[in-house]
């Protein structure tokens, strides 16, 4: 089955005031409106690295300008965050990107034989309300 590239209407009925030649409900005029979908916002992940003994610094503040586009004052800050506390977040994504980011990550820490993990989690900003 075929999915329509329409949008969908939703039509109103209206009685005709000069019809009188036809039943009662024939005589009407459609008016469509455009029926706007209840769109839900996607779940955010969060995306981290992960310290480890072995991993250069400039390593990872490679891979936070590569892989994150962060700029080097703020790859150097999360850098220093993952060295210090063990784990600092690099982004904030949908699930979709923040897993094809770690998997990106994980590929060339392995590519470049350095033990650097990146892994994602559910943010907890993510709302699970219907608004």
């Amino acid at each position: 089955m075929t999915q329509s590239t329409q949008p969908r209407m939703k039509s109103l009925r209206l009685q005709s005031d000069d019809d009188s030649s036809h039943d009662a409900g024939s005589g009407t005029t459609a008016i469509a409106e455009p029926v706007k979908p209840k769109l839900k916002k996607p779940s955010m992940y969060k995306v981290f690295l992960l310290n480890d003994d072995y991993t250069p610094m400039e390593f990872v503040v490679e891979v936070l300008q590569l892989f994150f586009s962060h700029d080097q004052e703020l790859a150097v800050r999360i850098m220093l965050k993952v060295h210090t506390e063990g784990r600092g977040v690099c982004g904030i994504f949908s699930r979709e990107v923040a897993e094809t980011k770690a998997g990106m990550v994980n590929g060339y820490a392995r590519e470049k034989e350095h033990p650097l993990l990146c892994e994602i989690e559910p943010s907890e900003d993510n709302d699970d309300d219907d608004q």
